[in-house]
């Protein structure tokens, strides 16, 4: 299945992140004010610290794979499915499940292929349904392990910003006697968690709600291949399996 570029994804983060600059613009300020080294540092680094300390090497590559999913979401083809499932049904009705044996070799989907595969060598609906679903519900599991991590980051960031507000303040007291490097320690600090509620609010948990939303059309889009292949083997009329499954559209 082919993916096509999300562009409200896209005009998303413009947006967010334009109306940020273009406020302290308006009030003023210079692009230069919001430009902080240190702050940076504390906040991305810490937040990607805390990520992988909480998180499994397999969930945490996972995480970065399934971030593809937010510029480019899977195409689901759901009416595609659905012609492809009519085509199996009137098939096993005409020919038998036996008939479905050249449909298996020419299948590219790995997951239909698996349900068709099943259904030819004879599995009783419920054994397809069940293995099928089991499946399913492990591969949505493991990805919504890793839409977490950006939920969990999006909790960490503001923290860490709070953190380096703080170091900046202290740095600031340790150098009162010097008002040449009072602006700086103070500019880490407001900076610092500006960072980290905006890397939170406007990056980390709307790509976590994204993800989740994106793996939930997935797993609907699969339940409906289930659907499909268990009313087969069900023998049921490729009528009532069409309009069964149109319900998912």
């Amino acid at each position: 299945m082919g993916n096509c570029l999300d562009i409200l994804t896209i005009l998303g983060v413009i947006i967010g992140f334009g109306a940020i600059l273009g406020g302290n613009l308006l009030e003023g300020g210079h692009l230069s004010s919001l430009v902080n080294g240190p702050a940076a540092v504390i906040v991305i680094g810490g937040t990607l610290g805390a990520a992988l300390l909480q998180s499994s090497l397999k969930v945490y590559l996972g995480s970065l794979r399934l971030f593809a999913w937010v510029i480019w979401p899977p195409k689901l083809g759901l009416k595609d499915n659905l012609k492809k499932i009519i085509e199996w049904s009137e098939i096993a009705r005409r020919e038998g499940l036996l008939g479905l044996e050249a449909v298996v070799d020419e299948e590219n989907d790995r997951f239909a292929k698996k349900g068709l595969q099943l259904l030819v060598d004879g599995g009783e609906p419920e054994v397809i349904r069940d293995t099928l679903l089991l499946e399913l519900e492990a591969v949505e599991a493991k990805q919504l392990q890793s839409a977490k991590v950006y939920d969990a980051m999006g909790g960490y960031s503001p923290t860490i910003g709070i953190i380096g507000a703080v170091m900046g303040l202290i740095h600031v007291m340790q150098n009162l006697s010097d008002p040449s490097k009072l602006g700086g320690g103070i500019a880490t600090a407001f900076v610092a968690t500006i960072y980290g509620v905006g890397l939170a609010n406007l990056f980390l948990l709307p790509v976590a709600s994204k993800l989740k939303t994106q793996i939930h059309a997935h797993s609907q889009a699969r339940e409906m291949i289930i659907e499909g292949i268990a009313s087969i083997a069900e023998g049921e009329n490729p009528r009532n399996v069409e309009i069964k499954l149109q319900g998912y559209l």
